[in-house]
């Protein structure tokens, strides 16, 4: 059997693909990787198709073994990585032998990494993805010791580079940039005074959102409450209490609160790697 075995998973280990767009009339969101340029990068990497699923893997601690031989790559946060002992590279194309085992330490910046084999990961989908969403609970639950993760038929496509050049995530200020939301004139300064404030990333955040420390905004009053309305990922709500939550992968699909701002698709993907206690601007993007 094409497989991988889970032998530890580290904090949160999810399978993840390009998640299920265009149900939200339905209420379901979409959900998928949250860093979606480094699970593209594991695919491309290995000749899968985009879609193929990956194994992302929150703030390392991942173990699999491998039941036959199988070609995987890691990317997104750059883990320290062996095999059987051996240190492996990173956004570089493994082969793994049958019985041989891959371990991925504790990445020293960013917080996802991207495990992929050759012919994807091959769960049984949940309306159409092999994606976990966190917030609705649709697809297969978090990884185990023990679970195990058939792989399917390698594509027709042949890997065309051994290793791929990356930049790591950044530790110091993460920078963002951002248009205008639709109810910035909720907020009292409107956009401005989200984009002045510095923001440090809560340790309450998770898949659903980034939650923002720092100094809260103020809600222009007698406004009157909105109606729920549809958000999507990269939305920045700010509730009643002021602090902003950055929307990412697993982000419901309306809310009730005003959307200031709305962050650069490709910057969502930086986002998400974003440490708990890391500084984070946001920026009007000018481009």
């Amino acid at each position: 059997m094409r497989a991988l075995t889970v032998l530890a998973t580290g904090p949160l280990a999810l399978v993840q693909d390009r998640g299920r767009p265009g149900l939200g009339g339905m209420g379901v969101g979409t959900s998928g990787a949250a860093d979606r340029g480094s699970h593209d990068l594991a695919n491309r990497l290995l000749g899968n198709d985009a879609d193929a699923a990956t194994v992302e893997v929150t703030f390392g601690g991942l173990a699999v073994r491998a039941e036959v031989d199988l070609t995987v790559a890691v990317t997104g946060a750059a883990v320290p990585a062996d095999v059987d002992g051996t240190p492996v590279g990173h956004a570089a194309v493994l082969r793994l032998r049958r019985g041989s085992t891959l371990r991925l330490g504790v990445p020293p910046t960013g917080l996802r990494s991207y495990l992929a084999v050759r012919g994807g990961v091959v769960v049984e989908p949940v309306l159409g993805s092999r994606s976990t969403d966190t917030l609705s609970r649709l697809g297969p639950p978090a990884l185990a010791p023990g679970t195990v993760l058939p792989v399917g038929p390698p594509p027709s496509a042949m890997p065309t580079v051994s290793q791929a050049p990356t930049v790591p995530p950044t530790d110091g200020t993460l920078v963002l940039r951002v248009h205008p939301g639709p109810r910035a004139d909720r907020v009292h300064g409107g956009l401005g005074a989200l984009l002045q404030r510095p923001w440090t990333v809560s340790s309450r955040s998770d898949r659903i959102g980034a939650r923002l420390e720092g100094e809260p905004l103020l809600l222009e009053p007698d406004r009157g409450e909105l109606p729920s309305e549809g958000v999507v990922r990269g939305a920045v709500q700010v509730p009643p209490g002021g602090l902003p939550v950055l929307f990412l992968a697993d982000h419901p699909v309306t809310g009730g609160y005003p959307v200031v701002a709305v962050v650069r698709s490709a910057d969502v993907d930086l986002a998400a790697q974003a440490r708990p206690g890391q500084a984070l601007q946001l920026r009007r993007d000018r481009s």
